[in-house]
């Protein structure tokens, strides 16, 4: 009969109304460390690794191939890792040689048929020739290039929402460490707390790590450290292991590393309120005043007859209706991109 360890559920409040954990006595520990049975919420299930229907077509064609040349890549290991991608390194490589395939295939057709239908508007010559071999090479090299660098710049865009959310999990961290609560535990609130985002992703495999495959606490924090995109989040980790590994207090730790947070917090949001300031007095300048000073111009000019006898009504048109809404969209787009960074 497997035991059940209960240690999380020996919790109790002190006066001071701050969660705190007992002491575990040796007749309460397990003999034996390692994976055990804990009790999940009600109605939990588990969550299973599935393919999509394409990406079991690419595993059943490419697979075999992939698994007789015993194609191995790190690199795509670790970027998938990171990424949280629920696909095996060898799936996604069947995935990916399976597409550049299809890309292949569909490159030749259309390099074949582009040359009469370019020969039915216009007269290219050989050039069109030319057009069709380029589609030919060029769309299954970037249909590879792009699906290879997918789990890469899913992992990036991870480690950037980490860094987003971790000056505000930090609070909850210090907070927590405030009140004399352990760091495993620490780590098992943050996980419940879906407002930190991909940190709370974190928190929850660090959880994983050390309830359901039983292993210590600092064990799982390293192996968290290894697998996460965030350099912010890595050095915070191995701060904590180092600082627990020498016997240093945390609390000092996590308060340094917050006031650290919030002071880089402040400088980007300076940055970007200067950039905001530049960006508004460009926007007066280059979308309200100079169209407005290039209309009068053109108009004084058409009246003196400086246009050289053509009709500047035209010219005014295009720069009502096509260059001061395009300008506007422009700015619109470049602020909505600064404030997602």
């Amino acid at each position: 009969m497997v035991e059940i360890d209960d240690t999380f559920e020996k919790l109790t409040f002190k006066k001071d109304k701050f969660l705190a954990t007992k002491r575990a006595k040796p007749s309460d520990r397990i003999e034996t460390y390692g994976p055990h049975i804990v009790r999940l919420p009600k109605e939990a299930v588990p969550e299973y690794l599935k393919l999509t229907p394409y990406q079991q077509f690419c595993w059943r064609t490419m697979g075999p191939i992939v698994k007789s040349k015993e194609v191995s890549d790190e690199e795509l290991e670790n970027a998938l890792l990171q990424a949280h991608m629920k696909i095996r390194a060898e799936e996604y490589i069947a995935y990916v040689w399976m597409s550049t395939v299809i890309a292949t295939i569909v490159g030749i057709v259309a390099g074949i048929f582009i040359g009469p239908v370019l020969r039915m508007f216009f007269n290219l010559g050989i050039f069109m020739y030319f057009i069709g071999l380029m589609i030919a090479v060029f769309l299954p090299v970037m249909v590879y290039f792009f699906l290879k660098s997918g789990p890469g710049m899913t992992a990036k865009a991870r480690g950037k929402k980490i860094d987003k959310k971790l000056p505000d999990a930090m609070s909850f961290i210090a907070a927590m460490s405030s009140a004399d609560v352990n760091i495993d535990l620490i780590f098992k609130e943050l996980s419940k707390q879906p407002i930190y985002g991909e940190v709370r992703e974190e928190a929850e495999w660090i959880t994983r790590d050390t309830e359901l495959l039983g292993i210590d606490i600092l064990t799982a924090m390293q192996r968290a450290a290894d697998r996460t995109p965030s350099e912010s989040f890595r050095d915070f980790i191995q701060g904590v292991i180092t600082t627990s590994s020498s016997g240093g207090e945390l609390k000092p730790y996590f308060t340094s590393k917050l006031k650290g947070y919030q002071d880089s917090r402040k400088l980007i949001v300076q940055q970007k309120m200067e950039t905001l300031g530049m960006m508004a007095e460009s926007f007066v300048t280059v979308v309200v005043a100079f169209p407005l000073f290039l209309i009068v111009i053109m108009a004084i000019m058409a009246l003196m007859g400086g246009m050289g006898g053509g009709d500047p009504i035209p010219m005014l048109y295009g720069i009502i209706g096509i260059m001061i809404p395009g300008a506007q969209v422009g700015f619109i787009v470049v602020i909505w991109m600064i404030n997602q960074d």
